[in-house]
């Protein structure tokens, strides 16, 4: 079964680099860039600065995988093409832009070369962005009066995997406080000043919040980020995923193209960090068998759905099956069934 999982994410891998990956402006050596859509709509796409750091994490998920010289080139490439695109600069406005790039650099480690100033760059915008406001918490973007799981969540994985590990407990005990439903279990978008809640709870949210428990329990010994992340899976599996385990789709492509394959990430950390917590491993292996079953085939590989519970469609202009992230979403639920497969189903 590892063997099978291992074939199909790098299929999945196979797929993405041939129809998205390409050099910055086509032509700008040792550089790499993820294109928005493929089929490509227009010359000259959006650019989402936080689709390119999963597409680096990805890529890293591949060469943790199966490592090879080609693909360390293409982690470099990516995060120099990235800078270059953003002008120069590894932050942006938006504090979960930047968490994400910098838990993708950090993981790349030296494949990344100039990580080490990117990660520091990063973190100390961060905790910059931390204010008292609502009770704690950084904000979504600079400038802004929301505060949500989105930013909060990586920001608190970066700080504790980068040694911050007071700052991760802190923003991960205002989530626990602020967005937590008490009556669902789930985790909620976020706050803004005045008190107004938004409430929907987004397949992401329940990942980072997840993802920053299972992070501290493994570096503290209060049960608490335990017996959270326990609820947070308890929650997820009644609420989020039909009753086979298979986590369904959120919306039509786009940003929300990446919501489930974040929270796939998530389930294969807590999987595999805290074996004994349930229905991690099951919602991984599940959604990962229903997506490669309704995979549409293509000349450059397969194409997946942005809802895995449906069949895909072959990528064209306009369908969510172009879309960058619809496509890193299942790649990554393939490297997170690989991951959970190779560790194995805990005794008992």
């Amino acid at each position: 079964m590892t063997t099978l999982w291992t074939e199909r994410g790098a299929a999945a891998e196979r797929a993405v680099v041939a129809r998205y990956l390409h050099r910055v402006g086509g032509s700008v050596p040792a550089t790499r860039i993820g294109r928005v859509q493929s089929p490509r709509a227009r010359r000259f796409g959006p650019w989402h600065y936080w689709w390119q750091a999963h597409l680096l994490d990805c890529l890293v998920d591949a060469q943790q995988r199966s490592p090879t010289p080609r693909r360390s080139a293409q982690i470099a490439g990516l995060v120099r093409g990235v800078r270059l695109r953003n002008l120069g600069r590894w932050t942006n406005d938006y504090y979960d832009d930047i968490a994400w790039f910098g838990l993708a650099v950090h993981r790349a480690g030296p494949r990344a070369r100039s990580g080490a100033r990117a990660v520091a760059a990063i973190t100390a915008r961060l905790r910059a962005g931390y204010t008292d406001d609502l009770g704690g918490g950084i904000w979504w973007r600079r400038g802004d009066d929301f505060k949500n799981a989105p930013a909060n969540g990586p920001a608190a994985i970066l700080l504790a995997r980068t040694g911050d590990v007071e700052r991760a407990a802190a923003l991960t005990d205002w989530m626990a406080d602020n967005l937590v439903d008490p009556d669902s279990g789930l985790v909620i978008d976020g706050i803004r000043v005045g008190g107004k809640r938004e409430t929907t709870t987004y397949t992401y949210c329940q990942g980072v919040y997840l993802g920053a428990c299972v992070e501290l329990a493994r570096r503290r010994g209060d049960a608490r980020w335990r017996e959270r992340a326990r609820g947070v899976l308890e929650a997820t599996a009644a609420r989020l995923a039909e009753p086979n385990g298979v986590v369904g789709g959120y919306d039509d492509g786009g940003d929300g193209g990446l919501f489930n394959g974040i929270l796939a990430r998530y389930l294969a950390e807590a999987a595999v960090r805290l074996p004994d917590l349930p229905h991690a491993r099951d919602l991984v292996l599940a959604s990962a068998e229903s997506v490669w079953e309704h995979r549409a085939d293509t000349p450059h590989g397969p194409a997946f759905a942005h809802d895995w519970r449906k069949a895909a469609r072959v990528p064209a202009p306009g369908a969510p099956e172009g879309d960058l992230s619809v496509q890193l979403s299942a790649w990554m639920l393939l490297e997170a069934a690989a991951r959970v497969s190779a560790a194995g189903r805990p005794a008992g």
